[in-house]
C-alpha cells in the first residue's frame, strides 16, 4: 500500500510540473503576444501646388426673334463670328466644338399665362473650348469683350453667372509615386518621434493605406492653380 501512494504521489508531483510549466509557457506566450502588438500609427502628409493642363470654355450666347429663317441665319453668322475669333487668336480647330442650338418657343411655354412676350423664339447657342493651352485660354477670356464689338455677346447662365472656364489637372500619375513617397517618409518621421519619446525602437510596418488623392482649387480667384493632397496611414511595430 506504502508504495501504491508513492506511486500515486509521483504522479501528482510529474502532473503539477506540467501544469505549472504549461501555465508558464502560456504567459509567456501572451506577454510575447502582447509586446508583438505594440504598435503606434502615424500619418504622413504631401501636398504639391501645380498648375491645370486642361481648360474647358463654354462661350455661351443668345438670339431672340419672330421669324426662325432669320433667327437661325442670326445664329450661324455669330457662331461663325465666335469660330473665326477663337482661330484667329490661336485657337485650334480641333479644339472648337459646336452644340446645336437649344430652340424655346416662348409662346408655348406661356400658354397657361396671360402675359405676352415680345419675341417667341429663344435660341441658347454655345461653342465650347477645350485646350491644353491654359494660358492662351485665360488670354482669350479677358479679350472675348471683342465679340461685343462684332454684335455677339457671352453671357452666363440664366442667373447673370459671370461665364465659367472650368480648370482640371489630368497629370496626376506622374507626381503620385513622388508624392507617395514623401508622405510615407513624413509618417515614419512621426512614428520614430513617438518611439523615441516612449523609450522604444521602430518596428515593421503592420500595415500601410495610401490614401485618397485630393486636387482643389488653391483659392476662388485662381482656378487655374491647383492643390493636390495625400494622407498616407502607416502602422508601425514598436520594440524595446
Amino acid at each position: 500500500m506504502k508504495s501504491l501512494s508513492f506511486k500515486f504521489m509521483g504522479e501528482a508531483f510529474v502532473i503539477a510540473c506540467g501544469l505549472f510549466l504549461g501555465g508558464r509557457a502560456i504567459k509567456q506566450g501572451i506577454i510575447s503576444f502582447k509586446e508583438m502588438d505594440r504598435t503606434v500609427t502615424a500619418k504622413g502628409l504631401s501636398e504639391k501646388e501645380v498648375k491645370a493642363d486642361k481648360a474647358t470654355w463654354p462661350l455661351k450666347f443668345k438670339e431672340l426673334g419672330n421669324d426662325p429663317a432669320e433667327l437661325y441665319e442670326r445664329i450661324e453668322r455669330n457662331t461663325q463670328t465666335v469660330v473665326n475669333f477663337l482661330k484667329s487668336n490661336g485657337v485650334k480647330e480641333s479644339e472648337i466644338s459646336l452644340a446645336p442650338p437649344a430652340m424655346v418657343d416662348q409662346q408655348a411655354n406661356m400658354s397657361y399665362s396671360s402675359e405676352t412676350v415680345r419675341f417667341r423664339y429663344k435660341a441658347n447657342c454655345v461653342v465650347t473650348v477645350v485646350s491644353k493651352d491654359v494660358d492662351l485660354v485665360r488670354q482669350l477670356v479677358s479679350k472675348q469683350t471683342e465679340l461685343m464689338r462684332q454684335g455677339v455677346t457671352i453671357v452666363g447662365n440664366e442667373y447673370d453667372e459671370a461665364p465659367i472656364v472650368s480648370y482640371e489637372f489630368t497629370g496626376l500619375n506622374t507626381i503620385k509615386p513622388e508624392m507617395i513617397a514623401e508622405a510615407t517618409k513624413n509618417a515614419r518621421k512621426t512614428a520614430e518621434r513617438f518611439a523615441e519619446d516612449s523609450d522604444s525602437k521602430l518596428g515593421k510596418i503592420q500595415t500601410a493605406d495610401q490614401g485618397q488623392f485630393s486636387i482643389e482649387n488653391r483659392d476662388q480667384n485662381t482656378p487655374w492653380l491647383k492643390n493636390v493632397r495625400v494622407v498616407t496611414t502607416v502602422v508601425y511595430y514598436l520594440n524595446d
